[in-house]
C-alpha cells in the first residue's frame, strides 16, 4: 500500500508497506469474515488481498498507478482471492466508501486531513479506520502504536506508526428520560456537547445538575456517570437515531440498583467537528 495521489497536492511515490504492518493493521481493526475493506492507495494490493485471504472479509482497493492496479489483480487471482478483492484505477476522492466497514490508508498527512470530513460525513458509526504513519490533526485517535518495520525504504529508523479509529454516533444535543430508582419518578436531562468521539456535557437530575464523568463515545455505545446530589449514577447504552436505550445503575451509599434506560432527543445540535471544511482541517499541519 502506498501514498496516494492528492490531485492539490501532486504525486507521491510509492512506498510498500512491509506485510508485518499490514498483519498488524489488520490486527487492530479487528477485520474477521464479516467484513468490507476498503484501502485507498492500494499499491500491490496486499492489505486487501491479506484481509481476504487470512481472515475472510471481502473489499476493494484504488490507486491512481494502472500498473500498481494491474499487478494488484494479480496478485490477488495468485492468492485464489479475486472473487473477494479487486483493484481500480481511480481517484481516491472520487471513490465512494459508504460501503466499508474497515477503512485503511497510507496517505500523505494533508490528503487524510483533506478527506477527514467526508469520511466523517459519510462513514456509518463504528466503522474502523486504520492508518499507517500518519494522523488525522485535531482527529484524536483512539489508540496508536509503534514498531518495527523491517525492509521499510521510508523515514527513519525502519519504524512505522499505526493510528486506528472508530467513527463516532452523534450524541451532541439535548435528551430526556425519567427514572423511578425509589419508587417516585425523578426527570433527567443530559446536554451533550461533542467533538470527534470526545463528548462532556451536563447531568440534571431533578432540580440538580452536574459535570458527566467517564465520558465514552465509541461509534454509537455511549456511556457516562455522575454525582448529583450525593448519589451516583452510570448510565450506558446504544444510540438508535434520536433514541438510546441501555442500563442505568444508581448508587446511594452502599445500596446500588440497575435500571432499563431509554431517553430521547428533544433538541439536535451539530458536533463542533462537522462545521469544519476541508481547507480549514489541512491548515492543522502548518
Amino acid at each position: 500500500m502506498a501514498p496516494a495521489l492528492a490531485q492539490d497536492w501532486g504525486d507521491t511515490p510509492y512506498v510498500q508497506t512491509p506485510q508485518n504492518v499490514v498483519d498488524t493493521m489488520l490486527d487492530i481493526a479487528k477485520v474477521g469474515p464479516g467484513d468490507y475493506v476498503i484501502d485507498l492507495g492500494s499499491g500491490d494490493g496486499r492489505m486487501v488481498i491479506t484481509a481476504a485471504k487470512q481472515r475472510g472479509a471481502r473489499g476493494f482497493g484504488v490507486d491512481l498507478d494502472r500498473k500498481l492496479v494491474a499487478l494488484a489483480n494479480r496478485n490477488a487471482a495468485r492468492a485464489g482471492v479475486a472473487d473477494r478483492a479487486v483493484f481500480y484505477q481511480r481517484d481516491l476522492h472520487a471513490t465512494d466508501v459508504a460501503s466499508a466497514s474497515v477503512l485503511t490508508i497510507y496517505l500523505l498527512p494533508e490528503v487524510n486531513l483533506m478527506i477527514r470530513s467526508r469520511l466523517l460525513a459519510t462513514l456509518k458509526p463504528g466503522t474502523r479506520i486504520v492508518s499507517h504513519d500518519y494522523g488525522m490533526g485535531e482527529w484524536p485517535p483512539d489508540y496508536q502504536t509503534e514498531l518495527a518495520a523491517p525492509g521499510k525504504t521510508v523515514g527513519i529508523g525502519e519504524r512505522s506508526k499505526i493510528f486506528y479509529w472508530m467513527v463516532p454516533g452523534r450524541a451532541a444535543g439535548r435528551w430526556l428520560w425519567r427514572l423511578a430508582p425509589d419508587g417516585k419518578p425523578v426527570e433527567f436531562e443530559l446536554a451533550v456537547q461533542q467533538n470527534f468521539q470526545v463528548i462532556d456535557g451536563t447531568l440534571k437530575a431533578g432540580a440538580s445538575a452536574a459535570r458527566i464523568e467517564n465520558a465514552r463515545l465509541a461509534g454509537e455505545s455511549i456511556s457516562f456517570s455522575a454525582v448529583v446530589d450525593g448519589i451516583r449514577y452510570e448510565f450506558s447504552g446504544r444510540i438508535y437515531s434520536h433514541a438510546i436505550e441501555g442500563k442505568a445503575r444508581v448508587t446511594r451509599g452502599v445500596a446500588s440498583k440497575e435500571l432499563p434506560w431509554d431517553a430521547s432527543r428533544t433538541e439536535i445540535w451539530e458536533p463542533r467537528h462537522m462545521s469544519l471544511t476541508s481547507e480549514q482541517a489541512v491548515k492543522e499541519i502548518h
